[in-house]
C-alpha cells in the first residue's frame, strides 16, 4: 500500500551539555508521522553538511561515516519496498522497528507449520475436513524430511527461505518422492499458505515465492 508521503533525513542531535561532538540520529517520516533514532555514531559538528546531510571532507573517517550512512539509507528504503510488496500500510514506526530489528521474534519453519496445523484440527468441523488437515499433515512431512536432506537440520527459520529452495522442494518432491505434477502443485501450494500466513503475521516481510 503505497504511503501519500516518505521522508528520510540524517542530522546531528543537540546534546544537554553543549558540545561539538554529537550524535547522527535519522528521522523517518510517513504521511506526516516521524520516528526517530540513533545510528549510535558520533561526528563533529564543524565537519558535517546539513544540507547534505553527509560529513565533510576526504579523510578517511569521513568516507566511512558516509559510507554508512549510504548503506543505512539503502537498507530503509528496500525495507519500504518490501514493505510495499506485502500490501500492507507502511508506517514510520514498522520501517523503524525492521531498521532497529524490533521485530517478531526469529519463527522457524516447521514450528509455524505445526501451529498452523494444530489450529486446523481444532476447527475441524468449522470450516475444515479431516481430509484437508491430512493433507497439510503430509504437505509438513515433506517439507520436514526436505529440511533433513538437504540442510541437515531439524528446521529452518523463515529468513532462510528463497526462491532457490521452493524450486529445489518442488524438484524434491518430482524425484525423491516420486509425485506426480497435480499433486507436487498441491504440496507446493499448501507450503505457500504457510508462508503466506507468516507475512500476515508479519514474521517475513518479503515472499520467497
Amino acid at each position: 500500500m503505497l504511503e501519500k508521503s516518505f521522508g528520510l533525513i540524517f542530522f546531528l542531535k543537540v546534546p544537554r551539555h553543549e558540545s561539538n561532538i554529537r550524535t547522527v540520529y535519522f528521522r523517518i517520516t510517513v504521511d506526516g508521522i516521524p520516528k526517530e533514532a540513533s545510528t549510535r555514531r558520533k561526528w563533529d559538528i564543524e565537519r558535517w553538511n546539513q544540507k547534505t546531510e553527509r560529513a565533510v571532507g576526504t579523510k578517511e573517517d569521513a568516507k566511512s561515516l558516509n559510507f554508512f550512512l549510504d548503506s543505512l539509507t539503502t537498507k530503509i528504503h528496500e525495507i519500504k519496498a518490501e514493505i510495499m510488496y506485502t500490501g500492507k500500510p507502511i508506517t514510520s514506526q514498522k520501517i523503524m522497528d525492521h531498521v532497529m530489528g524490533r521485530i517478531t521474534p526469529r519463527a522457524r519453519v516447521l514450528e509455524e507449520f505445526q501451529k498452523h496445523n494444530d489450529e486446523m484440527k481444532a476447527l475441524i468441523g468449522n470450516g475444515y475436513t479431516e481430509a484437508t488437515l491430512e493433507r497439510f499433515s503430509i504437505t509438513k512431512n515433506h517439507v520436514t524430511a526436505f529440511i533433513k536432506l538437504k540442510y541437515n537440520a531439524s528446521d529452518l527459520e523463515f529468513s532462510d527461505l528463497n526462491f532457490e529452495f521452493i524450486k529445489d522442494f518442488e524438484f524434491y518432491l518430482r524425484t525423491v518422492r516420486k509425485c506426480a505434477n497435480n499433486t507436487t502443485l498441491k504440496y507446493i501450494s499448501n507450503f505457500k499458505k504457510i508462508v503466506i500466513r507468516a507475512i500476515d503475521k508479519e514474521i517475513i516481510i518479503k515472499d520467497p515465492f
